[in-house]
C-alpha cells in the first residue's frame, strides 16, 4: 500500500502540470510503472455496515406505560361490552355507547389519581372516571359481571403481545447486522479455541454464523410464544367459573377474543397457572444469555493480548481518566451485565408458577413482566450498537494463527501421513513430537524436519502447503452461506404487525 501511495504521489505533479502549463514537457507513464502499481496488493476496503443499528428507543417501555395500560383496559372493556351485546347479555345501545366513549381522552390520569386517593382501588377509580363520559343506562352496563383480575391479566397479555412483536423486529434488525458481518468475514481466517486453547483454524464469519442461528431460534421461540399469548385472553371471573358473566360466560369470552382479532381463548382457567407469563420471561432470559455470550466473546477478543477485534468508541469518548492509551470495552461489558440481571428478573416470574390455590399476587407478575421486557429492550439496543461498532483486525488474527508455531495443524499432518504410517501410529508420532516441543519450543515444521521418517514422507513443497492455516478452513465459507440462506428464507415467514 505504501509503495502504491508513493507511486501515485510521484505521478500527481505531472498530471497537475498538464492542466496548468500547456507547453511543459511531461514524462510519460511507462508500462513498467503501471505494472509496478498493479503488483501492489491493495488493502481490502473497510467494512461499512449498511443496516442501521437500533436507536436508543423506548417502544417497549411505552407499551408498558400507564397511559398504554389504560388504553388496553379501555379496549378490553369495549370488546367485552360488544361481546355481551352480541349474546344478548346487555343492550346493543349500551355496547355502542361504551365503545364510542372508550378513548383515552375520557380517562385523564389526573382524574384517575384523584379518584384513587378516595377509593384506593385502581379499577374502581378507573371505572368511576370512565362512567362520567357515559349516560346513566350505559354506565350501569360498563364492566358488567367482570372482575378486575381478568381485565388486568388480559391487558398484560396484550402488552406482552405488543412487546413480542417489538422484540421480533429488533432481533430481525440484529439478524441483518450479523448477516452482513458474517458474509464479509466468511473467508477471514482466525484461530478457533476450545476450552480456551488454540484448536483449529476457523473464519470469523463462521464464528458469527453461530449467533445468526441462535438469534433466529429466539425469533422462532417468540413466534411460538405469540400463539400462547394470543390464546390467553381471560374473562372467567375471580375463581374461574364465569359466575359474574352468567350462563353465556364462555360464549362472551370467546366473542370478546373475536372482537380483539384474536384466536379462541384457552378453555382452562390459568389464573393459578402462570406458565405463559413464565415462558415470556424465560425466553428473554435465554436471549440475554446469547447476547451475554457475544458480549463476553467481544470483551475477550479485544484484550490487548489477543486484539482480534475492537469495539470502536464514539468520537470524544474517554477510556480511562489516567491511562490515555486505553480503549475500554463498553457495550460488550453492558451485555455481560444484562445476561446476569435479566435471568434474575425472569426467575421472579417463574416463581409465580407456584401459586396459592386459585390465584395470588405475591409475585406481582404484571410488574415483573414489565421489568424484564424493558430490560430486554435495552439489551437488544446495546447488542445492535455493539455489532455496528465491531472493527476486525485481520492482520492480528493472522498473527494469532501463528502463535502456536504451526501446532494447530497437527491434525492435518496426521491425515497426510496416515496412509503410510497408519492412523494410530501417525497420531502417536505427532503427539510425541508435540510433547517434546513443549520443552524445546520447536515449531511443528522444525519437529517434522528433524524426524527422518516424517520428513521423508513430505516434500518441502507439500510441507509448506500443509502448514498454511489459510488453506485449512474446512467448509466454513459454505457453512456461513447456508446459515445466511436459511435465515433469509425464514424472514419471509416471520410474524409482523
Amino acid at each position: 500500500m505504501i509503495r502504491a501511495l508513493l507511486l501515485i504521489a510521484a505521478l500527481v505533479p505531472a498530471a497537475c502540470s498538464r492542466s496548468t502549463t500547456d507547453n511543459a514537457e511531461v514524462a510519460p507513464v511507462t508500462a513498467a510503472a503501471i505494472e509496478a502499481e498493479a503488483a501492489v496488493t491493495p488493502d481490502p476496503p473497510a467494512f461499512i455496515p449498511q443496516t442501521r443499528p437500533l436507536s436508543r428507543n423506548s417502544e417497549i417501555a411505552t407499551i408498558f406505560s400507564t397511559p398504554a395500560l389504560n388504553a388496553e383496559v379501555l379496549r378490553l372493556e369495549a370488546a367485552l361490552a360488544r361481546a355481551q351485546a352480541f349474546h344478548g347479555v346487555i343492550p346493543q345501545s349500551a355496547a355502542d355507547a361504551i365503545s364510542a366513549a372508550a378513548v383515552p381522552e375520557n380517562i385523564p390520569q389526573d382524574a384517575i389519581d384523584a379518584e384513587y386517593a378516595v377509593v384506593r382501588h385502581r379499577m374502581v377509580a378507573f371505572l368511576n372516571v370512565f362512567r362520567r363520559s357515559l349516560d346513566e343506562e350505559s354506565a350501569n352496563y360498563l364492566h358488567f359481571g367482570a372482575t378486575t383480575v381478568d381485565l388486568y391479566d388480559s391487558a398484560a397479555m396484550l402488552q406482552m403481545r405488543a412487546s413480542v412483536f417489538e422484540m421480533i423486529e429488533n432481533l430481525r434488525t440484529i439478524e441483518l447486522q450479523l448477516i452482513e458481518l458474517a458474509d464479509r468475514y466468511k473467508d477471514t481466517p482466525m484461530i478457533g479455541r476450545t476450552l480456551g486453547q488454540h484448536a483449529l483454524p476457523i473464519t470469523f464469519g463462521k464464528k458469527l454464523s453461530g449467533y445468526i442461528g441462535e438469534n433466529r431460534r429466539h425469533i422462532d421461540r417468540l413466534a411460538d410464544l405469540l400463539d400462547r399469548i394470543e390464546r390467553s385472553i381471560i374473562m372467567k371471573g375471580a375463581v374461574g367459573s364465569y359466575l359474574g358473566l352468567g350462563p353465556e360466560g364462555q360464549n362472551v369470552e370467546a366473542r370478546m377474543a373475536v372482537e380483539l382479532g384474536l384466536p379462541a381463548p384457552y378453555p382452562d382457567d390459568w389464573h393459578a397457572s402462570r406458565d405463559v407469563f413464565a415462558e415470556f420471561a424465560l425466553v428473554q432470559a435465554m436471549m440475554a444469555r446469547t447476547w451475554g455470550r457475544l458480549g463476553q466473546e467481544v470483551f475477550l477478543l479485544q484484550m490487548t493480548d489477543i486484539g482480534s477485534v475492537m469495539e470502536a468508541v464514539p468520537t470524544g469518548s474517554v477510556g480511562s481518566s489516567t491511562m490515555p492509551h486505553k480503549v475500554n470495552p463498553s457495550l460488550s461489558e453492558a451485555l455481560i451485565q444484562h445476561s446476569r440481571t435479566i435471568p434474575r428478573l425472569a426467575e421472579i416470574v417463574l416463581d409465580d408458577m407456584v401459586n396459592f390455590f386459585e390465584r395470588d399476587n405475591t409475585s406481582r407478575p404484571n410488574r415483573a413482566i414489565e421489568d424484564v421486557a424493558i430490560a430486554t429492550e435495552e439489551m437488544l439496543g446495546d447488542a445492535s450498537r455493539l455489532l455496528s461498532r465491531i472493527r476486525v483486525d485481520e492482520a492480528r488474527m493472522a498473527e494469532n494463527l501463528q502463535r502456536s508455531q504451526g501446532w494447530i495443524l497437527t491434525q492435518r499432518i496426521v491425515f497426510a501421513v496416515q496412509e503410510d504410517l497408519g492412523r494410530e501410529a501417525a497420531e502417536h508420532r505427532l503427539r510425541d513430537l508435540a510433547a517434546a516441543a513443549t520443552g524445546t519450543g520447536a515449531s511443528l515444521r522444525d519437529a517434522i524436519e528433524s524426524d527422518a521418517e516424517l520428513s521423508a514422507l513430505l516434500s518441502p513443497e507439500e510441507l509448506e502447503a500443509l502448514l498454511d492455516p489459510n488453506t485449512y478452513l474446512g467448509l466454513d465459507a459454505a457453512l456461513v452461506d447456508a446459515v445466511i440462506a436459511e435465515a433469509r428464507a425464514a424472514r419471509l415467514e416471520d410474524p409482523v404487525r
